[in-house]
């Protein structure tokens, strides 16, 4: 199975990425957007992208137009409906995607392979508003996935082994590297560090040390790249409370139930980068 006209769903960051990264494979790349100006504005950051990679000599200019040759936009559902593979990547609330997956499988294809790119939610409750079960999967990528070299494949227990070897086989023409995972809330990455970033919050709350301590903590005593709060803002504070509330409605233990502090932050707009404040001020 050869994906050769994919579809994506959703045109911001995630859905933008993934859009290019398809089209690096060669395919025919069609990404649904809810308006035109967000469609217009999605194709604006991915060229924007690709000169950067021409820049940072990662592309060469025809490779990079190329790419962007074989992406349009379109604010109509049933333009996917010949599309040999659809990637869903929306708003990650269960009922938006439940709904989706229910109007998507009348449009598609029946023949197409159906994927979600939920960082969290259960992958079986999306296949089963379909009548392909067998052809959805999940396909987690990485924030800018671009760059992210991580795709985790979620095999939900509906799908067949020639779904999983042919979403597997794409992901290896993306040059990303699959890791195979169970369908259970947060996967192996979210579900190991949604718990460390929502810990990160308790120390601040309980004045262990300022948000810019904790971070240079980190980031000087683990190597990682970028503090607990910094990629917390990275990620969106609504985003990360909705991963949160997912883990906890699946696990039920302590440390997936989001700290207070982070449900008041999001109550009060302050979201992260998107929204120009978070744990740090972005307006300037």
């Amino acid at each position: 199975m050869v994906f050769q006209r994919v579809g994506v769903l959703g045109s911001g960051i995630m859905g933008s990425g993934i859009a290019e990264v398809a089209a690096a494979t060669g395919a025919t790349v069609i990404v649904r957007s809810r308006s035109q100006a967000t469609a217009d504005a999605m194709l604006t950051t991915m060229q924007k992208s690709l000169a950067k990679q021409v820049e940072k000599g990662k592309r060469d200019q025809g490779e990079a137009d190329a790419i962007l040759s074989r992406v349009t936009a379109t604010t109509h559902l049933s333009d996917l409906s010949d599309c040999d593979f659809v990637i869903e990547s929306v708003i990650e609330d269960l009922a938006v995607k439940r709904a989706l997956f229910n109007e998507l499988g009348g449009v598609v294809n029946p023949e197409a392979v159906l994927a979600t790119n939920t960082s969290t939610l259960s992958v079986i409750e999306l296949a089963m508003e379909t009548s392909r079960p067998d052809r959805v999967c999940g396909l987690h990528f990485f924030n800018p996935a671009s760059v992210m070299s991580l795709v985790e494949v979620v095999r939900p227990i509906c799908a067949s082994d020639e779904t999983m070897a042919a979403v597997t086989e794409f992901v290896l023409a993306c040059g990303k590297e699959p890791v195979n995972v169970k369908d259970q809330a947060g996967f192996v990455v979210n579900a190991l560090l949604f718990p460390y970033l929502n810990n990160a919050v308790r120390l601040l709350e309980q004045g262990v040390a300022t948000k810019e301590g904790i971070d240079i903590a980190m980031k000087g005593g683990c190597g990682f790249p970028m503090g607990p709060f910094a990629l917390l803002d990275l990620v969106g504070l609504d985003t990360s409370v909705a991963i949160l509330d997912a883990l906890f409605a699946e696990f039920a233990e302590p440390n997936f139930s989001p700290r207070p502090l982070l449900r008041r932050m999001v109550s009060a707009g302050q979201l992260g980068r998107k929204s120009g404040t978070g744990f740090y001020d972005y307006r300037r």
